[in-house]
């Protein structure tokens, strides 16, 4: 028998987006998107957008899982998405204090709790540090944590040092393009807080256990380091042999906002199909790689398995992956190394 939801946690949800048109928000794209069979799932996914974007950035993963059977949650977090004329006189609410996103996040952890047995949580850009961040801090309450290019450092080190020193507003170069629907600028303290976490986060993952993480990188990224993704993959899966790292070739041209077609990813389902192998699958990094290697040999889905003999089901939308038509010549994608 399915167990239903519990009646104050539709409620919750109720009211957060009730406070959301009480407050005001910039428009439709930027409300929590809330995804609820109406019952408990076996799996429930919290997702955590980017600086300065919204819920929306996360509504084709989100469905893609719903329609598979898991309740979703994307809530929009604190001081994003508000209606208002902002500008570099007047700009957005962002946070300046971290402990107001973690408590935040903390919150969405208890609530997420009570729609399903197991909690994945996933993130990108600072929503990724946020998400490495409680899969470090409480890794026995995640089942498992989606890293979509986590921001642990900028890809040019003199940013950082202006990110760290300058009080300035700063306007976003792709302020114009498709699928922003969040806000164009930000005082560089408000982004100030998520690159002290993620240094935070970093040294923590040295030597500390974490929940089962996936690393989604890509080298056309021209926002954050891929060295200090890859530096951080190292030190989970030596700790978390149950992690996967993958990094999409830079003749793809995914860049950072790798979350929708709407944000200018033309290979929005990769992103789909890599989450789902994750998430569906019990594989460690070793025999991930293993699979990986036989799979751009040309072997088939059986022979792996009778060759591998490993137990259990492995998702056979990992081929998908493997391929060198999505920029995997020679397994780059999975070498954090390369």
């Amino acid at each position: 028998m399915k167990v239903t939801i519990p009646t104050n946690t539709a409620e919750i949800l109720e009211q957060v987006h009730q406070l959301e048109s009480t407050l005001g928000l910039k428009n439709e794209a930027c409300r929590s998107k809330f995804l609820i069979h109406p019952y408990l799932t076996s799996k429930v996914f919290l997702f955590l957008h980017g600086f300065t974007a919204g819920p929306y950035q996360f509504e084709p993963l989100g469905e893609a899982f719903f329609n598979n059977g898991y309740n979703v949650l994307i809530p929009l977090q604190p001081g994003h998405g508000r209606s208002g004329n902002w500008s570099r006189q007047n700009p957005p609410p962002l946070p300046t204090d971290i402990q107001i996103y973690q408590q935040f996040l903390l919150k969405w952890l208890q609530i997420a709790k009570t729609l399903g047995q197991q909690v994945v949580i996933g993130g990108l850009s600072t929503g990724g540090t946020l998400a490495a961040w409680l899969a470090l801090e409480h890794p026995q309450e995640i089942d498992s944590t989606l890293l979509f290019t986590p921001y642990l450092a900028s890809r040019y080190s003199l940013l950082d040092q202006l990110i760290k020193i300058l009080p300035i507003y700063f306007e976003w170069f792709n302020k114009d393009a498709s699928g922003n629907f969040g806000y164009k600028g930000f005082c560089l303290k408000a982004l100030r807080i998520f690159l002290q976490l993620a240094g935070e986060v970093s040294e923590k993952a040295q030597g500390c256990v974490s929940a089962p993480i996936l690393m989604v990188c890509s080298e056309a990224d021209r926002a954050v380091k891929l060295s200090k993704q890859q530096d951080f993959f190292r030190k989970v899966v030596k700790e978390q042999p149950k992690s996967w790292y993958y990094c999409f070739d830079d003749s793809l041209h995914i860049e950072h906002r790798m979350m929708t077609k709407l944000e200018d990813n033309d290979y929005e389902e990769l992103v789909i199909t890599l989450a789902k192998a994750f998430v569906e699958s019990d594989l460690t990094w070793v025999e991930f790689e293993q699979i990986a290697k036989q799979i751009t040999q040309g072997q088939t889905y059986d022979q792996i398995m009778l060759k591998l003999n490993f137990d259990g089901q492995v998702s056979q939308q990992l081929a998908a992956m493997m391929t060198q038509a999505f920029g995997c010549e020679h397994l780059n994608c999975i070498n954090p190394d390369s």
